[in-house]
């Protein structure tokens, strides 16, 4: 048995004085400090850490990574699920949620098979998978079945990306009347892909390449159409909505409105906007400017707060990263912004980052556990196993020392990465310790992980659905 003692246990309601017993990959009990019950296990334990000045929370879940993702035959985001797993366990996430991806003329038995087969064996924390569709037709929409029977119960389309990912109106509302039927969540890239493509295509051709055109080419406004049409789809079809990745206030007000109206719909934004601008971050020349192409595009700081606001009031329910990190090497392919690979390295950094809003005053402690670890849980279909500690639960567990200030960039990050978008940030609050399934990944600030520990998480339906 191992006993974690003296710290503050924080969750989703609140923080409270509890020493936390584990025994093998569980939590058996929370135990009143000094208690009869906490003493005698102590006496008995394995191991008895010291948590003292401490947080002692949920393992994170960081529902949207991209690990060794192939975007072009020339750019791999640079993480592999080893390499990113190890960061993520760095950072206090314990369970990640990557996608298995069914490009066109892909069968979508085929797409999870080979995912499967990329993560089974390397990864160091627990894992578990979305489902990305590029070809909706008759036999995937059939095939959808099997895979919610597999754990995977969550299902991405795309708004973006004609020729590629993107899907029609038509293809969308079938989606969400299969997803509608079978009980499971529909998740959304919004962006208007198709004006999108206009729009960059008369930038490059007025000679407009640097990579601030990226954002300008991709407005808020297109964001927002896409979030208000993707709502009405869904509205329709009876389907719940989850909008991944919403990076402005444009998008977050039609968010609220279908939330006001009784409608099932979700929203996740990701630490880069609600820190990383466009004026600041992407409105620089060459590499600088490059590092910080993403999609949906890095947007003006003054959009930020209400961010922080939509995480409050729970029009934002979820921070994930959507890691998908790139070297500067793959950040310089292409003429203009147009070739440039999309994607952030975060996957360690989320949880420093959100408690920088406990530190400002922008969340609650109970609020920042909820929205990195209960919700994602709860919305995908982990929970109680995952996002809480409690009797039962796996013993994923995150001893943090609220004191300790760090600088953030990439001679002391541990993804797989030769840059950092977070290069020069400074933060209070880091990692000491880290259990998943109560095995040490991270002890006293040393890594003693290994990959093959991480298990594939199959899902249940959402906790969220109505």
């Amino acid at each position: 048995m191992f006993v974690i003692t003296g710290g503050q246990v924080v969750s989703s309601s609140g923080a409270t004085p509890a020493d936390v017993l584990i025994e093998g990959e569980k939590i058996v009990a929370l135990v009143s400090p000094g208690s009869d019950v906490s003493v005698r296990a102590q006496e008995s334990a394995e191991r008895v850490v010291d948590a003292l000045g401490c947080y002692v929370l949920p393992g994170g879940v960081d529902s949207h990574v991209h690990l060794q993702l192939e975007m072009t035959p020339e750019a791999t985001s640079s993480d592999t699920f080893a390499t990113g797993t190890a960061a993520a366990a760095w950072g206090g996430t314990t369970t990640v949620v990557d996608f298995a991806g069914q490009l066109s003329g892909m069968h979508v038995r085929d797409a999870v098979e080979t995912r499967h087969s990329e993560a089974d064996g390397q990864c160091a924390i627990d894992y578990a998978f979305h489902l990305a569709m590029g070809q909706v037709d008759d036999e995937s929409l059939r095939e959808m079945s099997a895979v919610m029977d597999e754990g995977i119960t969550s299902f991405k389309y795309f708004m973006a990306y004609p020729g590629a990912w993107y899907s029609d109106d038509g293809q969308l509302i079938s989606a969400m009347y299969r997803a509608a039927d079978l009980g499971a969540m529909v998740m959304m890239h919004a962006e208007n892909g198709l004006a999108i493509d206009v729009l960059r295509a008369r930038a490059v051709a007025a000679g407009k390449t640097d990579p601030v055109w990226h954002g300008r080419t991709r407005p808020a406004r297109l964001e927002a159409e896409a979030v208000h049409r993707a709502a009405a789809l869904a509205s329709v079809a009876e389907a719940p909505l989850y909008i991944v990745h919403l990076s402005s206030a444009e998008a977050l007000e039609q968010v609220s409105i279908a939330r006001r109206s009784g409608q099932n719909i979700f929203a996740e934004t990701c630490p880069q906007y609600l820190y990383l601008s466009i004026e600041e971050h992407l409105d620089q020349p060459g590499i600088s400017g490059r590092r910080h192409i993403c999609s949906p595009p890095l947007r003006p700081s003054d959009g930020q707060s209400s961010l922080w606001a939509g995480l409050r009031n729970d029009d934002l329910a979820v921070v994930a990263t959507d890691h998908c990190p790139f070297c500067d090497n793959e950040k310089l392919l292409g003429e203009d912004f147009t070739g440039v690979p999309n994607g952030l390295g975060s996957i360690e950094h989320r949880m420093d980052l959100i408690h920088q809003g406990v530190v400002a005053g922008e969340l609650s402690l109970a609020r920042w556990v909820e929205t990195c670890s209960t919700t994602p849980a709860r919305m995908f279909g982990m929970y109680p196993r995952k996002g809480v500690l409690a009797p039962g639960s796996d013993a994923d567990v995150v001893i943090y020392d609220p004191t300790v200030g760090h600088t953030l960039g990439a001679a002391s990050h541990h993804m797989q990465i030769d840059n950092s978008a977070w290069e020069g940030v400074e933060v209070t609050g880091q990692v000491r310790s880290v259990l998943c399934r109560g095995s040490f990944v991270i002890d006293e600030r040393t890594f003693v992980g290994r990959p093959g520990h991480g298990r594939f998480v199959q899902r249940d339906r959402s906790e969220l659905l109505i």
